[in-house]
């Protein structure tokens, strides 16, 4: 079987405000380059296809395709509340039986569910939430939403209301690593790694900037804005980070959402 040929180097970055610090000036870096916007979901399934040379894809997919290698210290992750990756319960977490899964997610919703078994001993039945669906649309127990729209609370009341990176933080002491830049190691990707780290450098020194052309756009406050970007996420791949990575690597192939015996291969890189 063949496999697509690309002309240019094709990369895809995440469509929400929180990937924004990763891509500022990425054009002018790579002006070779190709930069796809859209969901991350969708760019994990374009990276398979080999319709992406390189994505921000979510982490759970590096741990379910071989053939992968993280090429950057620039990533997606928390330490501790991250915002914007929320389970909404309308009854108790222990109670859980069916639970709505953001389809624009896959790493939130294997998150959710390691969560819930390992700390509430529940294994619910899950049923898909179009990205363009409230809520209200589903009358599932749980409802995961991530993103964007997860910063806004939806106009009902909830038994409880989980921010996913604060349970995994408080829980394991580690980071979560939401998402991280991934290459296939047949792609041809010279000169990437340092251009994804020095996009993330200019991201973080336009911080203010970005939070305050974003914030309009998303219905939230500049303040908002600028307090998610910079206190609820962490944009380098430390020692801490992998150690997170791993564990999640380890605790999803326990409940079976992911391969077994994952080798994580991280090209050699560049420090901030």
């Amino acid at each position: 079987m063949s496999s697509t040929v690309l002309t240019t180097m094709q990369i895809g970055a995440v469509s929400y405000l929180n990937s924004r610090p990763l891509i500022e000036g990425l054009d002018q870096l790579l002006p070779a380059a190709d930069l796809v916007l859209d969901y991350p979901s969708r760019l994990a399934d374009a990276l398979a296809a080999n319709r992406l040379d390189v994505a921000l894809i979510p982490s759970v997919e590096y741990f379910r395709r071989p053939g992968y290698e993280i090429v950057s210290d620039a990533c997606v992750a928390a330490r501790g509340e991250v915002m914007s990756v929320k389970l909404y319960c309308r009854v108790h977490p222990g109670r859980i039986r069916r639970l709505a899964l953001d389809e624009g997610s896959r790493t939130s919703a294997a998150l959710v569910r390691v969560i819930l078994a390992e700390r509430y001993g529940v294994c619910p039945q899950t049923e898909p939430l179009r990205m363009e669906s409230l809520t209200s649309d589903t009358t599932a127990d749980a409802v995961l939403l991530i993103g964007d729209r997860a910063m806004h609370r939806p106009d009902e009341q909830f038994e409880e209301v989980m921010d996913l990176g604060q349970v995994w933080y408080s829980w394991t002491g580690l980071p979560f690593v939401f998402a991280m830049w991934v290459a296939r190691q047949d792609a041809q990707t010279e000169g990437v790694e340092d251009a994804l780290s020095q996009a993330r450098n200019r991201g973080l020194a336009n911080i203010r900037k970005i939070a305050r052309d974003e914030a309009p756009l998303l219905g939230i406050s500049e303040d908002v804005a600028l307090n998610y970007l910079t206190k609820n996420l962490h944009y380098h791949l430390t020692s801490a980070e992998r150690s997170g990575l791993r564990l999640f690597c380890e605790l999803a192939a326990q409940h079976h959402l992911v391969n077994p015996n994952v080798h994580i291969v991280f090209r050699d890189l560049v420090s901030a």
